[in-house]
């Protein structure tokens, strides 16, 4: 079976997603993102309008790479097992750096500025979706299933922010006492 075909714009989606998880979304400028894809800045703009609607697209596509790696999991064979495993992947190098640039346009999107915020809320419904999915496939009830898959990203989400000034050792106990408690 062939691989499907992207478009231009498709194309240079992918690399620009790679640029950014290697480069950073903060002070991100089009000369250098083009120079590093072959391109000039005024193909960029041409192809998706704006820097904001490349954001965009960038965003999104770290999102669908990362949540596929959640949805590839296989289930689980119990809710305290399914929030270890959740953690594995979570911590995974890929998967991490897709949370770093999420890290990033979330400060952004604090702030109310676009595409940030809105692109954080739609990455926030599908990572969620992700998470329960993958809760309810291990067992957990479709209604608590959603409501740990909250509970799990906030932490996660927590310990990534901690984790350059605290050990990995640590994190993973507070995993585990996550895990024992919902389970």
């Amino acid at each position: 079976m062939s691989e499907p075909v992207l478009s231009k714009r498709e194309q240079l989606t992918e690399r620009a997603t790679d640029y950014a998880l290697a480069h950073g979304l903060i002070g991100l400028s089009l000369r250098p993102l083009a120079a590093d894809l072959d391109t000039s800045d005024r193909m960029l703009i041409y192809h998706f309008g704006s820097k904001d609607a490349l954001i965009t697209e960038v965003l999104a596509t770290s999102n669908i790479r990362s949540t596929a790696i959640i949805n590839a999991m296989p289930a689980s064979p119990s809710t305290r097992r399914a929030v270890l495993d959740l953690w594995a992947t979570f911590t995974r190098r890929d998967v991490q750096r897709c949370q770093r640039m999420y890290v990033e346009a979330a400060a952004l999107g604090l702030f109310g500025r676009e595409p940030y915020a809105t692109s954080i809320r739609q990455s926030n419904a599908v990572w969620i979706e992700a998470v329960a999915g993958h809760l309810q496939h291990s067992g957990t009830t479709p209604a608590r299933a959603s409501r740990l898959a909250l509970l799990i990203d906030a932490t996660f989400n927590g310990l990534f922010l901690d984790r350059p000034l605290d050990d990995d050792a640590e994190a993973g106990e507070v995993v585990g006492d996550l895990a024992r408690a919902l389970a």
